[in-house]
């Protein structure tokens, strides 16, 4: 998942430093109204809302991961 895209803000001129031919990124999910640092996706599942989801191997405290499909996570 792309949330705010620190993550990837932090590990792609890591990457970039290593000198490959190209790099692209791919995520089944994107919070675009999330994102504080440009990332561009290149490959793309599904935008979602900014909410907590869970489900699919995203959690909640470790619950949550191993449920088969993606919900967004009440109050």
């Amino acid at each position: 998942i792309v949330d705010t895209g620190k993550t990837l803000h932090e590990f792609l001129p890591q990457l970039f430093n290593q000198n490959p031919s190209s790099i692209r990124i791919a995520s089944l999910l994107h919070k675009p109204d999330a994102l504080l640092y440009p990332v561009k996706v290149d490959y793309l599942g599904f935008e979602v809302p900014n909410k907590f989801l869970v489900g699919y191997g995203l959690d909640y405290d470790g619950l949550g991961r191993n449920m088969k499909e993606i919900y967004v996570l009440d109050k």
